[in-house]
C-alpha cells in the first residue's frame, strides 16, 4: 500500500530556506516522492496545480506567512497541508488549523516523524478519499439538507457545493455516516488523525468543528445541524 503512495504523491515544499528545502527534498525524493519546491508564498500560489497531493508549509516567511498562504491555497485546493513551525504554543497550532492546516510538525524534528506524517496524510487522501481512483462508483450519504459524494468527495446543502478541507470532510463524513450517534472528542481525533488523543487534541477537534459550522449551518452560532452534546461529544441531528 506505501509503495503505491509514494509512487502517487507529488509534494510542494515552501520555505523561504534553500537548505531546509534541499534537505526535505533529498529526505523525499529517497522515498521516491515527486517534489515540487517554492522558495516564496507567490512561487507557490503559482506553481499549485490540480496533480499536487500535499504542501510541506513554512509558518515564518517573509511578505506572507504560514497562515496567510494556507488561507490562500484553501481558494482553490483541498490537498492535506503540513505547517512546518518552531513554534508548539496552543495558540500557534491552532491559529494553523483555522487558517485550513491539516496537520503540524514542530522543529526540530526527525526524519521518521516527518515521512510518517507525510505517509499519513497522503495514506487518507488518495487511497481512502479516493483521489487516484480509476473506477468511481455511487456511493452517497444523504442526511436532511445535507449530501456527500464518497467517492469524489463532494459536499452539498440543498444541492448547493460546500468547499471543505481534506480534515474537515473526514469530520463531517464520519459523523453523517452515523447520524444520532454521539462522538467524543477523543473518538473523532483518533479516527480521523489516526493518533492517540492527547490533551490538548480537544481544542484542535473543537477548531475544526467551528470551521465545519461555519460552512454546513444558517447560523453556525446556534447550530442546528451539528450540534454539541455539552460535556460529552457532537453528533449530526
Amino acid at each position: 500500500m506505501l509503495s503505491s503512495i509514494t509512487s502517487q504523491g507529488h509534494i510542494m515544499i515552501v520555505d523561504d530556506d534553500n537548505e531546509i528545502r534541499d534537505i526535505l527534498r533529498m529526505l523525499l525524493t529517497s522515498e521516491n516522492f515527486k517534489v515540487t519546491e517554492a522558495a516564496a508564498p507567490s512561487d507557490a500560489l503559482s506553481l499549485m496545480s490540480h496533480d499536487i497531493d500535499l504542501v510541506i508549509l513554512d509558518v515564518m516567511m517573509p511578505q506572507m506567512s504560514g497562515y496567510e498562504l494556507c488561507t490562500k491555497i484553501r481558494e482553490i485546493s483541498n490537498v492535506p497541508i503540513l505547517f512546518m513551525t518552531a513554534k508548539s504554543g496552543n495558540s500557534d497550532l491552532m491559529m494553523g488549523y483555522a487558517a485550513g492546516g491539516d496537520d503540524y510538525i514542530i522543529k526540530p524534528f526527525a526524519y521518521s516523524e516527518l515521512i510518517a506524517r507525510v505517509k499519513g496524510l497522503l495514506r487518507r487522501y488518495i487511497v481512502y478519499q479516493g483521489r487516484h481512483t480509476t473506477k468511481p462508483k455511487e456511493d452517497y450519504i444523504t442526511h436532511g439538507e445535507l449530501r456527500i459524494d464518497c467517492v469524489h468527495n463532494y459536499v452539498w446543502k440543498n444541492s448547493r457545493p460546500i468547499e471543505l478541507t481534506d480534515t474537515e470532510y473526514r469530520i463531517l463524513k464520519l459523523l453523517m455516516t452515523y447520524p444520532g450517534q454521539l462522538f467524543t472528542a477523543p473518538s473523532i481525533y483518533e479516527t480521523v488523525w489516526e493518533e492517540d488523543f492527547l490533551p490538548n487534541s480537544t481544542n484542535t477537534v473543537m477548531v475544526f468543528i467551528r470551521k465545519i459550522r461555519e460552512k454546513i449551518e444558517d447560523d453556525p452560532k446556534r447550530p442546528s445541524i451539528l450540534v454539541t452534546v455539552w460535556g460529552r461529544g457532537y453528533k449530526i441531528v
